[in-house]
């Protein structure tokens, strides 16, 4: 929360990122953590408010190590094999839309989308570029994802680091990479940002982000910030879904019946 007297406001962690990444610091070597988190958003079929985050790092490790690893973890789990695709960003967007996600103009990519004829394309009014790409990867590429076996999409643009490391180049991408399976989202995996004033910065952006859609500012982390400053190991970490991934791999329409206690019966 944002202060440690009581009566200050409190949040229900997200994930358990930031402490984890305070351990890292601290030498604590390879971790991992089993662990409920509470995402207040939309409830559906893929979606619960409470739900169960298997979340590792691994020092020395990149974001392309990481995915051998997870490839490794989700065959031992699966009853059958799986194949695999490993797909860069760009690369889903040239095969799915014939459009280059890393150049292309807010104007070029609502024009695809009404092209594509996404419901209400036409009329909705989304700020910047990444908004747009996430309407078209959400509608028309994500469904393609992991058919059959498990997909890899990785190397984002670099305005959707998050909290990833951007390597240089042309374009710059952001180290990340996201996990599918039947065309569900199952994991978010980053190779990690390690300085803290380039986290520092990316914090008061989102707060700026936050400030101009009228919702309250996120407190600055300051114990996070100072284990960076002190020197994180470089390393890759990943979030799994642990409830996404029990339906996935037991073939339920719904999450809420891969929970025991789903959000309507809690």
């Amino acid at each position: 929360g944002p202060g440690a007297a009581w009566g200050a406001d409190r949040y229900l962690h997200t994930s358990p990122e930031f402490p984890m990444k305070r351990l890292l610091a601290a030498g604590s070597g390879p971790i991992y953590q089993l662990c409920r988190v509470f995402r207040n958003g939309e409830q559906g079929r893929l979606h619960n408010p409470e739900f169960t985050l298997l979340e590792w790092y691994r020092p020395g490790f990149d974001h392309q190590a990481l995915m051998g690893e997870m490839s490794r973890l989700l065959q031992a789990l699966s009853p059958k094999p799986l194949s695999e695709e490993r797909l860069s960003y760009a690369e889903a967007f040239q095969r799915h839309l014939q459009i280059d996600p890393h150049t292309a103009s807010a104007d070029e990519l609502r024009e695809c989308a009404v092209g594509q004829a996404i419901a209400g394309a036409e009329d909705l009014s989304l700020e910047g570029r990444d908004a747009w790409l996430d309407l078209l990867l959400s509608h028309r590429i994500e469904p393609h994802l992991g058919v059959g076996g498990i997909c890899f999409l990785y190397d984002y643009p670099a305005s959707q680091a998050a909290l990833s490391r951007i390597r240089p180049g042309e374009p710059p991408v952001a180290e990340r990479f996201e996990l599918y399976m039947g065309g569900v989202e199952l994991a978010n995996g980053f190779h990690e940002l390690t300085d803290a004033d380039e986290q520092r910065a990316r914090f008061q952006q989102d707060n700026r982000r936050r400030r101009s859609q009228g919702l309250p500012e996120v407190p600055m982390d300051d114990h996070l910030l100072a284990a960076l400053a002190a020197g994180m190991p470089r390393c890759a970490g990943v979030a799994l879904g642990v409830d996404r991934l029990l339906m996935v791999l037991q073939e339920i329409p719904h999450i809420q019946a891969a929970m025991a206690f789903p959000e309507e019966r809690a």
